[in-house]
């Protein structure tokens, strides 16, 4: 079996309006949510699938650099073929990698899970991932109903300032009970400009917050800085969690030699795919720590990291992020039809389990028809205004590139 080519198709669902949330210092407005589908062709006959980062620089990578180094290669060799690139270029070979992995195990009639180590459990617990900007009522509404869905846990971003987030938190544990784990992605605490928290308001936050046992707080400070980290652990007021905004495992390698976290999170899909995946979660093993995914795109991705997930334990990759957008008689943040739309099936969920396909590859069935569906649309999926300092950032790609002022990526 041989690569013939490889092809990526980028695609961006439009709001029907402008998503425009305000939070303490700013306002943000999400004109789009895009998506990469990666398809590799072999002589056989026989595809694979993959998502990948869904922005024009990985687009260009994949046609101009990955493509050709990948004809003619035989993709059951995966693991011994060695792509040298630039880093990045690497991290979007990695998503391509995945694709690579699903044409190996339909080429052996076996689920992907099996060339990653071998399934240890069926099933990965998910968190219901939503909340962005709102009223502490309107957290606590959106809380009670994505545990009414059956998910495990649920995720919010608050930005309300350091009153209302304690009162969102509050509010959340009255709305869900005891038995619903809260996550609290704090990233916006750190992206307001001139009213970005303190590392004093946040500890202070942390500590009151303690009452309401919130399962971890993620990225309350720059990700960058893991002293801070270490030192907002050390304090043991809540469990912590990071690693979506690393680059590389020297980074990861940095948060568990600090002492800085309780929880590790990565991307499969933009951070380094399955290769950084299987390593982290060794040195999380190892570590006594535990992990959770990062999934912030569409079913594809999040059946993509289940497959690799299963292949761990619960008590070392424990939880597994799923997006909710809202749809008809469905509650979520925002509409994003193309997510569920990219498979042909829905998947399996009871009891706050993903139950993980066992069919050959990533074992679902692709709906192709959403490449010509929903047509990419330049330009940046969102934008961050503050107030103080007077400045507009504009979010182009995926959460692991930083993100910069309107150019592209």
């Amino acid at each position: 079996m041989k690569i013939t080519n490889v092809e990526s198709f980028l695609m961006s669902y439009p709001m029907p309006e402008p998503v425009v949330l305000p939070f303490r210092g700013g306002v943000r407005t999400i004109l789009k949510r895009d998506a990469m589908l990666i398809k590799v062709h072999t002589d056989t006959g026989l595809t694979g699938y993959a998502p990948g980062p869904a922005h024009e620089r990985a687009a260009r990578e994949i046609k101009e650099t990955i493509d050709p180094f990948l004809r003619g290669k035989d993709p059951g060799k995966w693991k011994s073929l060695q792509f040298k690139g630039n880093p990045d270029i690497r991290k979007t070979y990695h998503a391509v990698e995945i694709a690579l992995i699903d044409l190996a195990a339909k080429y052996e009639g076996c689920a992907m899970s099996e060339l990653l180590g071998g399934r240890k459990r069926s099933s990965i617990k998910l968190y219901g991932s939503a909340g962005m900007y709102m009223s502490p009522e309107a957290y606590a509404e959106e809380a009670a109903a994505i545990a009414g869905m059956g998910f495990k846990g649920y995720k919010m971003r608050p930005a309300g300032g350091p009153e209302a987030d304690l009162k969102t938190m509050e509010l959340m544990r009255k709305a869900v009970g005891p038995d619903t784990a809260l996550m609290v992605d704090a990233h916006t605490w750190w992206r307001m400009g001139d009213k970005n928290y303190s590392p004093e308001t946040i500890t202070a936050l942390a500590k009151d917050m303690a009452a309401y046992d919130p399962e971890w707080l993620e990225e309350p400070l720059p990700p960058e800085d893991h002293h801070a980290y270490r030192k907002l652990k050390a304090a043991g007021y809540l469990k912590i969690a990071s690693g979506e905004h690393e680059q590389d495992l020297d980074g990861f390698r940095s948060l568990i030699d600090k002492d800085a976290v309780h929880y590790l999170q990565m991307d499969v899909c933009c951070q380094g795919g399955f290769e950084m995946g299987m390593n982290l979660f060794e040195m999380t093993e190892k570590a006594g720590l535990r992990f959770a995914f990062h999934s912030w795109g569409n079913q594809l991705e999040v059946l993509a990291a289940a497959q690799l997930g299963i292949c761990w334990p619960e008590e070392v990759v424990e939880w597994l992020e799923y997006p909710c957008y809202s749809a008809k008689g469905r509650t979520g943040m925002y509409p994003f039809p193309l997510s569920d739309e990219i498979l042909e099936d829905e998947p399996e969920i009871a009891g706050g389990y993903l139950t993980v396909p066992d069919g050959d590859g990533l074992g679902i069935s692709i709906n192709e028809g959403i490449i010509e569906k929903y047509p990419f649309i330049k330009g940046p999926w969102s934008f961050f205004k503050l107030y103080s300092p007077d400045e507009t950032i504009a979010v182009t790609g995926d959460h692991s590139v930083k993100w910069v002022k309107d150019k592209e990526q």
